[in-house]
């Protein structure tokens, strides 16, 4: 590795560089191998428990609720300490709690393990996106970011089928037990990787004469505040970004139950078929970031217009998927949707490292977190339970596209902005860790 000439724009060499990507990629996969394993176990919780629709959503919204209080104090310790040990150590905590789950004899044990699998959750995608920022050049950020984003439907198909399957053959308690792991092995690995040096939080001197020399001070709570909240990019982008969270975190909570019920298919068949849809969305991750970096270079806004384009192409598939048709069409309708609906992820994940210091990075994307699952992921799958519980898991699907609509004006807003607060980020080159 030694001999290796490091590419320009790089901070590793090339073959080190996707070693810590693969890492990076298996942990986010095994994330939501771990997260939504419990959505193929609903059918068979229900009869043990006698569980309704609304606690099977708190099942998956108590992983949400999680990373929304602990996201902001992992995010510190990314940023001000390390990236590699805090992923390390949250990707232990997420596996543990995983397998605990298996213990559990009642619904209380249950969703206090699904709490704990959040804490433990609450660091990585913060600290994962710190680390793809550094790794990649601002001009291929938005596609490596896509790329490892494909991870996040991959883990999700993974975890409702593998989960439905094992727990068909020995119950839903080896399901919890067996998905844990794959992660635990590769959270040890992760400790050992290479870092970058933590980045003093500095600016330059607005009152600096001599601007060659680009005097430094330490930036003030009141700049760092400003790093978030001056950006109107930055907010259309995180109140976006929870609208599609909102409606994908639904689809994948509820899409087999909705086959189980409204077709008839059966609860081990019923996960497959709602994973190929999320299979498809490997697709949409990093096409979306490809096509972001290519219309990029004549149109500084696609960071922002390609997710509003596509969310409003989503919200149009699954209004005809839910509202219109059924059978095959509706099938194909839904696959389509799978490509569309995730296509925003690599754009929006790229503009929260883009428009910030680089010091700040896991913070940014922690003030993501924590408003795409308080305001999507969290709600999304105890509102669609609520709506069921009220009329039919039917009538629940067809509300869906609202929330894309919404996103889609999001990033449209976003757009307008994005230039101008690129132009205020601080210049910071990034240095490799001991």
């Amino acid at each position: 590795m030694k001999n290796q000439i490091k590419p320009e724009g790089y901070l590793f060499t090339k073959r080190y560089t996707n070693y810590i990507f693969i890492l990076l990629f298996l942990l986010y996969m095994f994330d939501y191998v771990d997260r939504l394993v419990i959505t193929s176990l609903f059918p068979f919780l229900k009869v043990d428990w006698n569980l309704s629709d609304t606690q099977c959503g708190m099942l998956v919204s108590a992983v949400y609720w999680s990373i929304v209080l602990f996201t902001f104090p992992v995010s510190i310790m990314v940023d001000r300490w390390s990236r590699n040990k805090t992923i390390g150590m949250m990707a232990v905590l997420w596996s543990i709690a995983t397998g605990m789950g298996a213990f559990s004899k009642t619904f209380r044990q249950l969703f206090t393990a699904r709490t704990f699998i959040g804490v433990g959750e609450a660091g990585y995608a913060p600290g994962g996106s710190a680390m793809m920022s550094a790794l990649y050049p601002q001009e291929k950020r938005a596609w490596m970011m896509g790329l490892w984003n494909a991870s996040i439907p991959l883990g999700s198909a993974i975890g409702v089928a593998v989960g439905g399957l094992i727990a068909a053959h020995w119950g839903w308690r080896s399901a919890l037990g067996i998905v844990a792991v794959p992660g635990m092995i590769i959270a040890i690995l992760f400790f050992f990787v290479k870092d970058y040096k933590t980045i003093g939080l500095e600016k330059t001197d607005p009152n600096w004469v001599k601007l060659a020399e680009r005097k430094k001070v330490r930036m003030s709570v009141g700049d760092m505040l400003k790093e978030f909240l001056a950006k109107p990019s930055l907010i259309f982008t995180y109140f976006g970004m929870a609208g599609v969270v909102f409606t994908t975190t639904s689809l994948l909570t509820w899409l087999p139950t909705y086959f189980h019920r409204v077709q008839g298919v059966l609860e081990k068949n019923a996960g497959v078929k709602a994973s190929a849809v999320m299979l498809f969305a490997i697709i949409g991750a990093p096409l979306g970031g490809y096509i972001t970096d290519r219309w990029r270079k004549k149109q500084i806004k696609a960071r922002l217009l390609v997710p509003a384009l596509t969310s409003l192409l989503s919200a149009a598939l699954m209004f005809l998927a839910f509202s219109i048709f059924d059978g095959q069409i509706q099938y194909l309708l839904l696959l389509s949707m799978g490509i569309s609906i995730t296509a925003f992820i690599a754009a929006t994940a790229a503009v929260t490292q883009d428009v910030v210091h680089a010091g700040l990075r896991a913070m940014s994307y922690a003030i993501a977190v924590v408003i795409q699952n308080l305001l999507g992921a969290s709600l999304g799958p105890i509102v669609m339970g609520a709506i069921s519980d009220a009329t039919n898991i039917q009538t629940a699907f067809t509300f869906l596209p609202i929330a894309l609509i919404f996103a889609s004006a999001m990033f449209f807003a976003g757009s307008f902005y994005y230039e101008k607060d690129l132009r205020k980020v601080e210049k910071v080159t990034l240095e490799v860790g001991e």
